[in-house]
């Protein structure tokens, strides 16, 4: 088939890393114990499970007989991730999600310094703080974000 095209060997590479990593945070979760024990297992669970589901894909969509519903595929892509309105409410979604997580970070901030003062749970000045941090981090990254690409298209 004239012009086709492959899948690219970066996502194999990438899937085949994956893998790797996966197994080596079992290897290591099967010789720790307690909590980082499992948290261990869990991030092998996580890079095993991705890195097949990418080389699989990858397996699949570089047979012959699926070349060209791969082309298709990423023609249909293409003209998705250019349609106006889509990218319309890609932005906007986007932006109510910055800021629900703006009011969110907020809330909680709240919340938790209500109930440490009321004494229904203690929680740590450090995660007040940390939230307090993040939220500073996020509206400065939205202002720094919107700055960066006002310049780049005046």
């Amino acid at each position: 088939m004239k012009g086709a095209v492959n899948m690219k060997k970066s996502n194999l590479a990438l899937g085949v890393l994956y893998l790797i990593a996966g197994l080596l945070f079992g290897l290591a979760s099967w010789f720790s114990a307690g909590k980082l024990g499992s948290l261990l297992f869990g991030f092998a669970g996580a890079g095993i499970g991705s890195g097949l589901a990418m080389v699989s894909r990858y397996v699949y969509w570089t047979r012959p007989k699926n070349q060209e519903r791969y082309q298709k595929k990423l023609e249909h892509e293409q003209v998705e991730m250019q349609d106006e309105l889509k990218t319309m409410l890609r932005e906007r979604s986007g932006r109510y999600a910055y800021v629900l997580g703006i009011v969110a970070v907020c809330g909680s901030i709240v919340a938790f310094s209500v109930l440490d003062a009321l004494g229904v749970v203690a929680v740590p000045q450090m995660m007040v703080l940390y939230l307090g941090g993040y939220l500073v981090f996020q509206i400065g990254a939205g202002i720094f974000m919107f700055h960066r690409l006002l310049r780049k298209y005046e």
